[in-house]
């Protein structure tokens, strides 16, 4: 092989995407729009591709963040590295690539979560043997993204899926229906406020933060305009009660956002919409449908344990990733960094905390 790395430009994006598209792991959080959503929040994008003869054969979107007060920065590829994980050689030299963008960016660290069920050791053994080590994360979903999942394969027919479904989550499908909730999934940005709106009182309700409506908008214009991501919304007597955004890339559709009214619960709305995504992706040609993130600890004690038991009426598979990785380039700042993370997100809940607290006064 003769590899050249390069960072590339929006004039490349269209190529960029057709390879994350088309490769076993490329993931819609690779994607040259999604960078572009997150540039919104402080991190900016740098996407690097390994050519071999002019054809792309390994790419990362790398999200780097600089850290307050340090003077440096970290690297984060969301459900990368899009390469071949047995290829020894392409890997590595992915790796020397973005170790000089890491040197040039002062970048302290490259954390990455790939799309890899565990257990896997081979993958494993790989990362540990070229300088990574695993890292616990979180609470909730277990780490940046989501470590545990429910994936559905929908290359069976509708009716075999239909029929594979739980009893009592095929019972209120048919009850939404029967109640008179209509899905619509046609909707245009006007509709956005109105799934917005739902989503603030989800968050309320469920005790979670909300990015702002300018959020949402950038990721209709750069995600659902170039038919990345879609909008379902959910009707009762006439009014908007439930929404979700379904997002899309290669064979693979994520539900991503999901918000639902305090009012009309009992008419079953959320289940009615799950399957009218799961309708659309298949008929988009998606052969797996990606219920996202669920707890790792299954009891029913969990405050999560109903959404893990709504998502496993859909009868998809249970699976856990490997983990989150961290490459290290600076040991002294990566201690601080160790430091300073645990702090910034205690912050972050207090706040929480004192947002519910003013509210209820």
């Amino acid at each position: 092989m003769t590899l050249r790395g390069r960072i590339i430009n929006e004039n490349d994006k269209d190529q960029f995407n057709q390879f994350i598209a088309g490769h076993p792991k490329g993931h819609i959080l690779q994607s040259y729009q999604w960078g572009e959503v997150k540039a919104a929040t402080g991190w900016e994008p740098l996407r690097l591709v390994i050519e071999d003869g002019g054809e792309i054969v390994a790419a990362v979107s790398l999200l780097k963040r600089r850290l307050p007060g340090m003077g440096k920065a970290i690297f984060y590829a969301p459900r990368g590295l899009v390469v071949d994980f047995s290829n020894k050689e392409l890997f590595s030299y992915l790796l020397e690539q973005i170790a000089v963008l890491a040197k040039e960016h002062g970048a302290i660290l490259l954390k990455i979560d790939p799309d890899i069920a565990a257990p896997n050791q081979a993958v494993e053994q790989l990362l540990q043997d070229t300088g990574f080590h695993p890292v616990g994360s979180g609470e909730g979903f277990e780490g940046v993204q989501p470590r545990y999942v429910f994936r559905l394969d929908i290359t069976p027919s509708m009716e075999e899926l239909f029929a594979n479904l739980h009893s009592k989550t095929r019972y209120n499908i048919r009850l939404a229906g029967r109640r008179g909730v209509e899905v619509k999934d046609d909707c245009t940005k006007e509709d956005l406020k109105d799934f917005y709106k739902i989503l603030k009182v989800t968050a309320e309700r469920d005790k979670f933060l909300v990015r702002s409506y300018d959020y949402f908008e950038i990721i209709w214009d750069q995600l659902v305009e170039n038919g990345l991501a879609k909008l379902f919304m959910a009707y009762y007597q006439g009014k908007p009660i439930s929404g979700t955004l379904a997002f899309r890339m290669g064979h693979i559709t994520w539900y991503l956002y999901g918000a639902s009214s305090n009012e009309h619960r009992k008419v079953m709305p959320n289940y009615l919409l799950q399957w009218s995504m799961i309708e659309w992706a298949k008929a988009q040609g998606s052969t797996l449908y990606d219920f996202r993130g669920v707890p790792g600890h299954l009891t029913e004690d969990n405050p999560l344990y109903g959404l893990y038991r709504f998502k496993k009426g859909f009868n998809g598979d249970y699976v856990q990733f490997i983990g989150e990785y961290d490459l290290v380039y600076s040991k002294l700042y990566y201690s601080l960094w160790n430091v300073a993370e645990p702090v910034y997100y205690k912050g972050v809940r207090r706040l929480i905390n004192l947002k519910k607290t003013l509210r209820g006064k």
